[in-house]
């Protein structure tokens, strides 16, 4: 399963990015997909994830109210809304696909995008 991260760039403090994971694999559809992000120097940081039919969502704490995960299966696209962003949300965006056992952590996704960078200016 390969997996493509766009939407990313710069925003200013209080604004909005839809950040779009896309596949080309006939499975992307059926299987779950979560939203990591990382810092430079710091742990990949769990977001949100969605299951293969569009439910059950799950967000972070940090990110719960601000952030909003969803899929179009007919686009074979996950999304992940991101409102209110502040200058700590700024870091590299991965999509990650098909979790086995805790799907909180990084580990149990066998396939990942290559990032998209969101910054956020104050």
């Amino acid at each position: 399963v390969q997996l493509v991260e766009s939407g990313g760039g710069l925003v200013q403090a209080g604004g909005s990015l839809r950040l779009s994971c896309t596949s080309s694999g006939r499975t992307f559809s059926s299987i779950p997909v979560g939203w990591f992000r990382q810092v430079p120097g710091k742990e990949y940081e769990f977001l949100a994830v969605i299951g293969s039919s569009g439910l059950p969502t799950f967000h972070a704490d940090s990110v719960q109210g601000r952030f909003t995960i969803s899929r179009d299966k007919a686009k074979n696209t996950v999304y992940l809304q991101m409102n209110s962003l502040r200058p700590e949300d700024a870091a590299v965006y991965y999509c990650a696909a098909d979790p086995e056992g805790n799907w909180r952590h990084r580990d149990a996704y066998p396939y990942w995008g290559q990032g998209t960078q969101v910054t956020v200016s104050s």
